[in-house]
């Protein structure tokens, strides 16, 4: 079978795999801290006899775009964006520790803060608990203080500061999770320089234009690729009839 139709296979699946990275940055749009995963094809050689003038396509993540999102004003004091570099420490669905821009928390019924999607937020010393009647108010630099509610002169109690961290964009990988971890493991000193802006909200950092153009060159190079199946099919065919004539 012409060799034309393993290339143009190879070339069709990592574009439809390509496609699918693209839209799923497309399907976040509206989530909030959202940072867009890039892709891009690089040329991978064949090995073997006859074969080193022969190349693959495949589809490669080169990384995440971690170019900051709009920030959106709220009025909502349980809203916090980041303003600078860098992420907030939250506590993973399997207990460790990740990260994330997606800013925002609630209260549970123990006190203690978590993010919209019901992830415990860190502290420099652990998940924050605030105590029962109590108000709760974050600072641009996570400090978290607790207000007594219903007394005339509150007395205001710290109970713990939300984990800052700006480890470098190439120290840490975005998981499966949409959460950020470090590279080879290991957890991030925190950063003092990381600051909080109260009452708002990062927006998704996706460029819905880009995004769409990007889509239409996946289904143009996905529809090219089947075509070269397509006419290796008939070359086929064709070279079939003429040894069964000859």
């Amino acid at each position: 079978m012409d060799r034309m139709l393993f290339l143009a296979m190879n070339g069709a699946k990592h574009v439809e795999w390509q496609q699918a990275t693209t839209a799923n940055n497309l399907a976040n749009v509206n989530t909030n801290g959202f940072k867009a995963e890039q892709v891009s094809f690089r040329a991978l050689p064949v090995i073997g006899d006859g074969a080193p003038t022969r190349t693959y396509v495949v589809d490669n993540t080169v990384g995440t775009d971690m170019t900051q999102g709009t920030l959106q004003q709220t009025g909502n004091q349980n809203d916090f964006a980041l303003g600078t570099p860098g992420f907030f420490a939250v506590q993973a669905p399997d207990g460790t520790e990740a990260y994330t821009r997606a800013g925002g928390y609630v209260a549970d019924s123990t006190g203690m803060l978590r993010t919209r999607s019901g992830l415990p937020i860190l502290g420099t010393a652990g998940p924050i608990v605030a105590p029962e009647g109590n108000q709760i108010q974050v600072m641009t630099d996570g400090t978290v203080v607790a207000i007594p509610l219903g007394q005339a002169n509150p007395t205001v109690q710290t109970i713990g500061q939300i984990k800052l961290v700006n480890p470098g964009d190439r120290a840490v990988y975005k998981s499966e999770d949409g959460l950020f971890r470090m590279n080879g493991g290991g957890t991030a000193q925190p950063d003092q320089n990381v600051k909080l802006v109260v009452g708002a909200q990062e927006a998704s950092n996706v460029n819905v234009v880009d995004s769409m153009v990007q889509m239409i060159s996946h289904g143009r190079m996905f529809e090219m690729n089947v075509k070269l199946m397509t006419t290796a099919e008939q070359n086929d065919q064709q070279a079939t009839q003429l040894l069964s004539m000859s």
